[in-house]
């Protein structure tokens, strides 16, 4: 079994064993609010992007809130990808309860999107945690770069590398009286394993096994490079998005966006 196919049964199984009502009422920010599931900088980025009115495809887009906003506020239609068919089950929900019609959710390995698919977008989007999935990103972003039209974006919200270097509550190597200091290299080969759950959507539990990656912030702007995209954008924040608030504002980089057209 390769570790995407190990992945996927794991994500599968974290959704069974998800927390009560978790994603459940996604649909109710997406009728009563303006671009949910975006923190500040992101919706910046997005409206620089000029969104409304394109076709954006979001690849690893779990039950689809993100991608919905966008619809929900003006963009012409959306296909979101991931590889959990259940979790995009409740995506299709959330749409139909939200009166949204012109997104659809396909259920791939994101490596082996169909050619259907290919220049089909104006933007192809990444959010947070998403790249950490796949071990070569030149296959990943490659893929992006097949999905775009000439003239689309790639754009890129997730964790800083760096954060790869810092011990977070709940791992042996964290210590409250030292989170000045890294507790893993940057350059790190070996893959992340875990077998307790998906901390931020269910409970935890002997799980089946997830296998994740680190890269470099030279990788991901090297493998966009080599797939034909054009950096046209990097700026990097010195909060977290998602994980822990112990290390914001103490001088690390934790988070970033990075936009690259074809």
């Amino acid at each position: 079994m390769s570790y995407i196919e190990g992945n996927k049964e794991a994500w599968e199984e974290a959704f069974e064993h998800r927390q009560p009502n978790w994603g459940d009422e996604n649909y109710i920010r997406l009728l009563n609010e303006k671009l949910p599931f975006f923190d500040k900088n992101a919706e910046e980025e997005l409206q620089k992007l000029h969104f409304a009115g394109k076709d954006i495809a979001q690849f690893c887009c779990n039950n689809g809130r993100e991608l919905l906003s966008l619809i929900k506020n003006g963009a012409n239609s959306g296909v979101g990808f991931d590889i959990a068919e259940n979790i995009l089950e409740q995506a299709r929900i959330t749409a139909e309860k939200a009166g949204i019609t012109n997104c659809s959710f396909v259920a791939a390995n994101i490596l082996d999107i169909p050619e259907e698919y290919h220049t089909s977008f104006d933007l192809v989007m990444f959010t947070i945690g998403a790249i950490t999935w796949f071990e070569n990103l030149e296959l990943l972003f490659q893929k992006a770069a097949d999905c775009l039209r000439p003239g689309g974006v790639m754009y890129i919200q997730d964790f800083h590398p760096i954060m790869n270097m810092l011990a977070l509550p709940g791992s042996p190597e964290y210590d409250e009286q030292k989170i000045h200091g890294a507790a893993y290299s940057y350059f790190r080969k070996e893959p992340w394993v875990e077998n307790e759950g998906m901390g931020y959507m269910s409970e935890t539990y002997d799980s089946k096994t997830f296998i994740s990656f680190s890269h470099t912030m030279a990788a991901i702007i090297n493998a966009a490079c080599k797939a034909g995209l054009r950096i046209t954008g990097l700026k990097e924040y010195d909060y977290d998005v998602g994980l822990s608030e112990i290390y914001d504002g103490k001088g690390y980089p934790l988070s970033f966006i990075l936009t690259a057209e074809k």
